[in-house]
């Protein structure tokens, strides 16, 4: 029954993105066109969603042993410290974001819509994950 609401729960987000164009590359080159012609609605739903996660996160966050719904543990990362590996990272992913206009997510949203080059950011993005997992603890 868990995966069933994954399931319908994940196309349900994946329809969201479709409709509200936020699945388009395009409109995330916009929305970080900030010197150009600048999109704003990205922003807007960005906005929406932390409005819509903001209570229950703080409510997972604050509880010692935070549970779903449906009993299941939540395991949230404890780890408060910015270091270099997170600045790395969070720089190398922007990079890729501005680059490609694709977030993970979408990426699998866009071939449902019929843009197949998404699927050359997906081998990059498995590849990627497989180097660090293959690499990760040798830093």
């Amino acid at each position: 029954m868990k995966n069933i609401l994954a399931f319908i729960f994940g196309g349900l987000f994946s329809v969201g993105l479709m409709f509200s164009g936020m699945a388009n590359p395009e409109k995330v080159l916009g929305f970080l066109d900030i010197a150009g012609d600048w999109d704003a609605s990205l922003a807007f739903v960005m906005m929406g969603a932390i409005a819509v996660a903001f209570i229950p996160f703080q409510m997972a966050v604050r509880n010692s042993a935070p549970k779903t719904f449906d009993g299941c543990a939540i395991d949230l990362p404890r780890n408060n410290q910015i270091d270099s590996k997170l600045i790395r990272g969070s720089i190398l992913f922007g990079i890729g974001w501005g680059i490609a206009g694709i977030c993970p997510a979408p990426a699998f949203t866009l071939i449902g819509l019929g843009f197949y080059q998404a699927i050359y950011f997906i081998v990059a993005m498995f590849v990627g994950v497989y180097i660090h997992r293959k690499f990760a603890g040798a830093n």
